[in-house]
C-alpha cells in the first residue's frame, strides 16, 4: 500500500509496503543533476555521487564496503541529468543499516583532499570509456548540438578541464548547497515497517530546508554533428523535437515508438534489418525532461549501407504519417507496454523507482491502475496526431559517429530526405 510523508524541512517519504516479501529496496533521491550545474560546476553532481563512497566522518572507504557487504544486498548510485540516486536493495532486517549507510554518505561524507584526487583520476577514465563507446558518444554529441546554450546540453561527467578545478571544499559546500529537504525523496518497496520510515525521518530530519529551483530551461535547435572514429561501423542517430517527461501524451509517444521501431515487431526493425539486412542494431528511443524531449531513431552500419538505411527510415516515417497505424499494431504494442509495467510490479527495485521518480516529476503516486488506463485511452488517431507532431523533417537533427562524412555532406542528405 502506498503512503507519503513529508517531514518540516520538506523531505518527502513515499512507500510502497508488501509484507510478503522478505527484502526492501531504498532509494534516497535528490532533485539535482547535471543540467542544474553552472558552466564551471559541470560534473559536480556525478563527482559527489562518487565521493560519497570514499569515507564519511565515522567511516573509511574501506568500512563502508564491508557494511555494504556484510548487508547481503547491494548499494550504488547514479546521477542523471535531472537527478541523483543513492540506493540499496537488502533482506527486510537490514532496512535500518541500509539507512544508517546511505545517510551518513548523504550528511557526514569527508571529501578529503587525496580522495578528491584519486576519485578525480577514476572519472576521467570513465570519460574516456564513454568515448570509446560509439554508441554513448553518438547521443550525447547528439543532445550536446540539440540543446547547445543550455545546461541540458552538458555531460552529465563533466569534462577534464572542469573538474580539474574542483577541490573538496567546493565539491562539499556544492553539495550542502543543493543537497536540501526540499529536494530529497526517499521511496521504499517492499517489506517496510513503521518504525523503519520513523528511523529515515529521524536520520533526515535536519537536513536544511532549501529550496527545489531549477536551472533555466533549454530549447530543442536542430543541428548536424560528426565525429571521427576508427570504428568498424558506423553509429548514427535521426532526432525529431518531442514532449516533456510531464505531457500526458508520452503514453501515445511510448506505444508509437513501440509499433514504428523500439520493438522486434516494429516497421523499422522489420524492414531495415529483416527485410533488407542493413544492419545489424536499429532502434527507436525517447528522451524526454521536466521541459523538452527529443525523440531518436539509432542505427549501426557500414558506410555503404547509410544512405539506402536512411532513406528507407524516411519512407517508413512518412508511411507512418500518411496512412497512422492499425488497430492489431496498436494491441499489440499496448500488450506490450502493459506487461512490461505489470511484471514490474514484481521487482522492489522497479516499485522503488517507480516511485521515486512519480514524487519527483508529479510530487505524487501515479498509479500502476492509473498508468494501465491511460494506455488503454490511446486511439490510433492519437498516435497519427503524435507522428505528424514529432516527424518535421524540416527540424531534423542527426548525429555521426565513426568513418564519417562532412557534417556539409550529411546535411544536404537529411534535407533530400524531406
Amino acid at each position: 500500500m502506498y503512503s507519503k510523508l513529508t517531514l518540516p524541512n520538506g523531505v518527502r517519504i513515499v512507500y510502497d509496503s508488501i509484507p510478503y516479501v522478505r527484502s526492501a529496496s531504498v532509494g534516497i533521491w535528490v532533485n539535482t543533476g547535471s543540467r542544474d550545474e553552472a558552466p564551471e560546476e559541470n560534473g559536480a553532481a556525478h563527482y559527489i555521487e562518487h565521493m560519497v563512497f570514499k569515507g564519511t566522518g565515522t567511516r573509511s572507504a574501506k568500512e563502508l564496503a564491508l557494511l555494504m557487504d556484510r548487508m547481503g544486498g547491494q548499494v550504488n548510485a547514479f546521477t542523471t541529468k535531472e537527478h541523483t540516486c543513492f540506493h540499496g536493495r537488502v533482506l527486510d532486517t537490514h532496512i535500518k543499516q541500509l539507512g544508517d549507510v546511505l545517510t551518513d554518505m548523504l550528511l557526514e561524507s569527508r571529501f578529503d583532499e587525496n580522495d578528491v584526487i584519486t576519485e578525480r583520476n577514476v572519472i576521467i577514465e570513465e570519460i574516456g570509456m564513454y568515448e570509446d563507446t560509439p554508441d554513448d558518444l553518438v547521443t550525447e554529441n547528439l543532445f550536446a548540438g540539440c540543446f547547445r546554450g543550455s545546461s541540458l546540453a552538458r555531460p552529465v561527467l563533466g569534462t577534464e578541464g572542469t573538474l580539474s578545478a574542483m577541490d573538496g571544499r567546493f565539491l562539499k559546500n556544492y553539495m550542502k548547497e543543493h543537497y536540501t529537504g526540499e529536494k530529497i525523496v526517499v521511496a521504499m518497496s517492499g517489506n517496510i515497517s513503521d518504525s523503519d520510515i520513523a528511523y529515515y525521518a529521524e536520520r533526515l530530519k535536519d537536513v536544511p530546508m532549501g529550496t527545489a529551483e531549477r536551472m533555466t530551461g533549454a530549447e530543442y535547435i536542430p543541428c548536424v554533428t560528426v565525429k571521427e572514429k576508427p570504428t568498424e561501423q558506423n553509429h548514427i542517430v535521426l532526432a525529431f523535437p518531442c514532449i516533456s517527461v510531464t505531457d500526458d501524451r508520452r503514453f501515445a509517444v511510448r506505444l508509437m515508438s513501440g509499433i514504428f521501431g523500439s520493438e522486434m515487431s516494429s516497421r523499422l526493425f522489420q524492414r531495415v534489418r529483416e527485410e533488407m539486412g542493413l544492419c545489424y542494431s536499429i532502434f527507436s528511443f525517447g528522451s524526454a525532461y521536466i521541459d523538452t524531449g527529443l525523440f531518436g531513431i539509432y542505427t549501426a552500419l557500414g558506410s555503404e549501407t547509410e544512405t539506402p538505411a536512411l532513406e528507407l527510415i524516411a519512407e517508413e516515417i512518412k508511411r507512418l504519417k500518411k496512412y497512422g497505424v492499425t488497430e492489431d499494431e496498436l494491441e499489440r504494442a499496448r500488450d506490450q507496454v502493459k506487461a512490461n509495467v505489470l511484471m514490474s510490479l514484481e521487482s522492489t527495485n522497479a516499485r522503488m523507482n517507480r516511485l521515486g521518480q512519480s514524487e519527483l516529476y508529479f510530487d505524487r503516486y501515479r498509479s500502476v491502475d492509473e498508468t494501465i488506463a491511460a494506455y488503454d485511452a490511446v486511439t490510433a488517431e492519437d498516435i497519427a496526431k503524435m507522428a505528424e507532431t514529432v516527424f518535421d523533417f524540416r527540424r531534423a537533427s542527426f548525429s555521426a559517429v565513426g568513418k564519417v562524412r562532412s557534417e556539409g555532406e550529411y546535411a544536404e542528405l537529411i534535407k533530400s530526405l524531406l
